[in-house]
């Protein structure tokens, strides 16, 4: 979808400042809510969580830290979920009648979980469209669910470097349509392409895109 959150190519934004020597977590809430967000029963779906995240107001996802989208979007979802009520999401604590489930992840079980890693590739029967060295357009698409193709190379040109097998279409997982697992591509485009000419004539931008967002050129 358009939104705030898709700043790519934007200006206006200021330069980007890289912390040295950046801390995992700069206040201790902020590993919390990571904490709160891996062991929700929610998790099961990362498109749709990073969905929830895009549907904050433009305003507030501007002015908002990293983890409070986090913070805002979990808890969006654990109402959408019907795992919390509005009174208890407000108060912090469980009404003292609600029922008890067992937990999606318990202490024990973190570290084996955070140190194995996942993996949305899929196995198929079919080939993929395009091959190293295609020329290829993105689509000029302007979805109002969520997409992973910016808004910055919509109706660009760019050459296929890689396909990276088969993976899950969050466009159509963040929604609940099913994972219609499509190939993955690493293409490249030129600056120029993207900026025009007054960008640089050696710099170029690599982008991971599903096969439906690309069309031959």
């Amino acid at each position: 979808m358009n939104g705030a959150h898709d700043m790519g190519g934007m200006h206006g934004l200021g330069p980007i400042a890289p912390e040295a020597d950046a801390p995992v977590f700069h206040h201790s809430w902020e590993a919390r809510v990571h904490a709160m967000s891996i062991a929700s029963p929610t998790r099961s779906n990362i498109d749709a969580g990073r969905h929830q995240r895009e549907l904050i107001p433009g305003p507030e996802y501007l002015r908002i830290s990293y983890y409070e989208k986090w913070l805002t979007g979990l808890s969006a979802l654990l109402l959408k979920h019907g795992l919390v009520t509005p009174d208890e999401l407000a108060r912090g604590q469980a009404d003292a009648g609600s029922a008890r489930a067992t937990p999606l992840l318990a202490a024990a079980a973190v570290p084996g979980v955070l140190s194995r890693a996942g993996s949305y590739e899929r196995e198929t029967t079919a080939g993929p469209g395009f091959k190293p060295g295609d020329r290829v357009r993105a689509l000029n698409i302007n979805p109002t669910g969520h997409t992973r193709l910016p808004r910055y190379v919509r109706g660009r040109t760019g050459v296929v470097e890689r396909c990276h097998g088969v993976h899950v279409f969050p466009d159509s997982n963040a929604h609940g349509q099913g994972e219609a697992a499509q190939p993955l591509y690493l293409v490249r485009f030129e600056a120029r392409e993207l900026w025009g000419p007054d960008a640089s004539a050696i710099d170029t931008i690599r982008l991971d895109l599903w096969e439906s967002y690309l069309a031959p050129a």
